[in-house]
């Protein structure tokens, strides 16, 4: 963890000083273990926050502004409390900006304030490095203005602001992980319902390692929203026989008995993906539970061709990593993990092996793609949270 009190000394670099004092907040990323992209399908996902993640720095200020600033981009912004305009495409400044607006819009009397920004999550490398910075600016300003929401609206607060304010169709899993996060556990959320449970993450002598293509990826300017449409599109599809809200809602003995409804072959495929995802959830749950890692990894495998083969958000360099990664002994299981397109793969890896896992990897995926990877060692983390000053 960084030290607060050297956030408030970078802080005081960019702002002047005024009569308030500061506070730091602290949302960590997320990474998921298996149930990809079913999350905005009312599906079943198994994802854990992470232990790196955003910090913030804020005070109130004495005036009508909020000054938005970075450690880790050059972009900075001031605008006025009354004029909460969406800035260009693809700058940071919009995510924080989006759950402004949102507490704006429903009748939190928001003042100004200065907000310094500095994270230690890879951007663009689908560990939810925007549910993080989302979070914890709702999670701040309920603090400093009294909002007296709940973790869970706030949740779901953050989601509203990505759907509408950054256009980005996706669903609650990454902001849930970052809100309800919770040391040495992963999270096994119902999506459709919320309901959760924490499970212990126990991987013997196994080690979970996420390896970072090196290619980012942003969500909305990619396909993410064509997968959205296409799934859509698929439970139309299954209302000609069977009334459902959510492909999810399906069973694989569901799927084989309306297989036969789908005339084009690529929604018939996204919407298998999500059917055998969900079970594949369900299934890990299950391995996990009775300590069957060997099951668990074959799972996060089957995972990775479905995403390949039926849902299609791999590409050259996700499939280049999770095949480097199983050509290398010890290793039981591997997949993409986040929302595709580039991003970061999972692998559980015997501890035993780990140097020769980053030796071989890296030699064959710099060969198949002229790219170099990265590799972490996340543990899993508390959620959103503010952190005491000494």
């Amino acid at each position: 963890m960084m030290d607060p009190s050297k956030l408030i000394t970078q802080f005081d670099n960019y702002f002047e000083k005024d009569k308030y004092l500061p506070k730091v907040f602290f949302a960590p990323g997320r990474v998921n273990l298996i149930g990809e992209h079913t999350d905005y399908n009312g599906g079943k996902v198994f994802p854990m926050a992470i232990d790196a993640g955003t910090y913030m720095v804020i005070r109130a200020n004495s005036s009508d502004k909020i000054n938005f600033a970075s450690t880790n981009y050059e972009f900075n912004a001031s605008v006025q409390v009354d004029n909460l305009k969406k800035i260009k495409d693809g700058v940071w400044v919009n995510y924080p900006l989006g759950i402004v607006n949102e507490f704006v819009k429903n009748g939190v009397e928001i003042k100004g304030f200065d907000v310094l920004y500095s994270g230690n999550i890879p951007p663009a490398a689908g560990l939810s490095s925007s549910a993080s910075i989302e979070m914890v600016t709702a999670f701040a300003l309920n603090e400093i203005f009294s909002a007296e929401y709940d973790r869970m609206e706030l949740v779901k607060l953050c989601k509203k602001s990505e759907n509408e304010f950054i256009g980005v169709n996706c669903g609650i899993m990454d902001m849930f992980a970052v809100g309800f996060g919770k040391e040495n556990n992963a999270i096994a959320l119902d999506c459709a319902t919320l309901e959760f449970n924490y499970a212990p993450l126990e991987l013997n002598n196994l080690q979970l390692i996420v390896s970072n293509t090196n290619k980012e990826r942003g969500l909305a300017d990619s396909k993410y929203n064509e997968r959205v449409s296409e799934c859509n599109q698929a439970v139309q599809i299954v209302r000609r026989s069977k009334e459902i809200n959510n492909l999810s809602e399906l069973s694989l003995k569901d799927f084989r008995e309306i297989e036969h409804l789908f005339s084009n072959p690529v929604i018939k495929r996204r919407a298998y993906h999500i059917v055998s995802e969900n079970y594949r959830v369900e299934e890990s749950l299950k391995a996990l539970k009775n300590n069957d890692l060997n099951m668990f990894g074959n799972l996060l495998n089957a995972s990775h061709v479905s995403l390949r083969d039926n849902y299609e958000v791999t590409g050259l360099e996700l499939d280049s990593l999770v095949n480097a990664s199983l050509e290398v002994e010890g290793v039981i299981g591997s997949r993409m993990t986040g929302a595709g397109f580039g991003g970061c793969t999972i692998s559980l890896v015997d501890k035993d092996c780990l140097d020769d896992f980053y030796k071989k990897v890296t030699k064959e995926y710099k060969f198949k793609t002229g790219r170099t990877p990265l590799f972490y060692l996340f543990k899993p983390s508390e959620g959103v949270r503010e952190l005491p000053i000494d």
